[in-house]
């Protein structure tokens, strides 16, 4: 019956990061593939998930306070006038949001602007609801927004642009400049613009996170998303929401419904508690990231890699191999998780198949430094141990004979 499948789902191969992060698992490896924090989650909020189960909050719910809160937020943070009662969705996680945002808006054949690299579910969504992904590269080795290049990518068939800020896989903060380029053409094109802005409150240096829909003319048309997530480091709890002009807003809660009916009750209610964290546990969380962002760009300095990005926000390091190093991504990867023990993401997995002519795509590891103290340090002498017998400049070898060891080992 195989062959009965859709062709949605025969298009959709399993996941690069989950491959990685499953093998990591298997091998014993240091996982700093996968986007998730390894440390526990804030007190607070833990035990306001533990309080509201003990209450018996099982059931379908719709927590109405966590929609009071996003939009008291949305008007300090970026001056934003959105009414709680209609529109916010909560979701099972910004990538729920984000499905229904895309169903909600496209219709077979309608084209969708994403930067590249991007992240890779938005591709996934945008093909099952039959629309075409179309792909604007960002000019490395600093991500910057090419505006002819962006500009020119818009077709009568343009419905919305998808613009992630702070930014995986490569951790850039979209400037003003930059977003001024977007909304301009989003207004004159008359397209609906989708953020994930999950990481909005992790950003580093004098960088700050500007929400699209705060410029001129662009509440209108944007669809925000996100969720607890990153910020509260409870990835599993599948808390999210979108945030969109009322009509909006009710045509993707009428999808959230038909798809998961309620996110889960009970981390609803903690979201209450995450919501209302005091200013010091924003301030703490970007102190703690930034130290672990400067540990993990100083230990892959050592190991030869060639850092000309230094991540503005998110907990990615997109860096590129060493100019001596003369194998792939993927190679690269496989020895390291076989000869260190340690996991990263090739960059390839970023890029997209109309894009695939560039030498670079080939060239960045994807390093996710969200981890605790000890895994870090792990990391760091797992590699520095390697570079002592094997040299700093990069792992050689093809990679093959590390495959075959790995898959015995399953």
């Amino acid at each position: 019956m195989e062959r009965r499948l859709s062709a949605a789902s025969r298009r959709s191969a399993p996941s690069r990061i989950q491959q990685l992060s499953h093998l990591a698992q298997r091998v014993g490896a240091v996982n700093l593939a996968e986007g998730f924090p390894d440390f526990p989650a804030p007190p607070h909020v833990k035990a306001a998930a533990a309080a509201a189960i003990a209450a018996d909050h099982n059931q379908y719910r719709h927590v109405q306070g966590i929609c009071d809160i996003l939009a008291e937020t949305a008007k300090r943070d970026h001056g934003l006038d959105a009414d709680p009662l209609t529109d916010f969705v909560i979701c099972c996680g910004q990538s729920e949001a984000f499905a229904a945002a895309i169903f909600a808006i496209i219709d077979p054949g309608d084209e969708v602007l994403l930067f590249d690299p991007a992240y890779e579910t938005y591709e996934t969504c945008i093909e099952l609801a039959r629309g075409v992904p179309v792909y604007v590269p960002l000019d490395p080795p600093s991500w910057t927004l090419n505006q002819d290049e962006f500009l020119k990518s818009f077709t009568s068939r343009t419905k919305a642009v998808v613009l992630n800020s702070p930014h995986n896989p490569t951790g850039k903060v979209f400037s003003k400049e930059e977003l001024l380029i977007i909304a301009q053409a989003c207004q004159k094109m008359d397209c609906f613009a989708i953020t994930d802005e999950v990481y909005e409150y992790i950003t580093y240096d004098e960088n700050k996170h500007i929400s699209l829909a705060s410029l001129p003319g662009m509440q209108e048309r944007t669809i925000i998303t996100s969720s607890l997530s990153k910020t509260y480091s409870v990835t599993g709890w599948r808390i999210g929401w979108a945030c969109a002009p009322a009509s909006i807003a009710s045509a993707i809660r009428n999808i959230h419904v038909k798809l998961t009916d309620s996110a889960p009750a009970p981390f609803q209610e903690a979201a209450l508690i995450a919501l209302t964290s005091t200013p010091d546990f924003y301030s703490s969380l970007k102190k703690d990231y930034e130290v672990r962002r400067d540990f993990i760009l100083l230990l892959l300095k050592d190991f030869g890699f060639h850092i000309s990005f230094k991540p503005q926000g998110s907990v990615f390091v997109f860096a590129e191999l060493p100019s001596s190093c003369q194998i792939s991504d993927i190679d690269f990867v496989t020895n390291l998780i076989n000869g260190a023990g340690v996991a990263a993401v090739p960059g390839r997995g970023f890029f997209h198949r109309n894009c695939d002519g560039e030498s670079y795509h080939h060239r960045y590891v994807r390093f996710a430094f969200c981890k605790s103290d000890d895994t870090l340090m792990a990391a760091a002498l797992r590699m520095r141990k390697l570079a002592d017998t094997k040299g700093k400049t990069c792992l050689t070898g093809s990679g093959k004979q590390e495959d075959q060891t790995v898959s015995a080992s399953h």
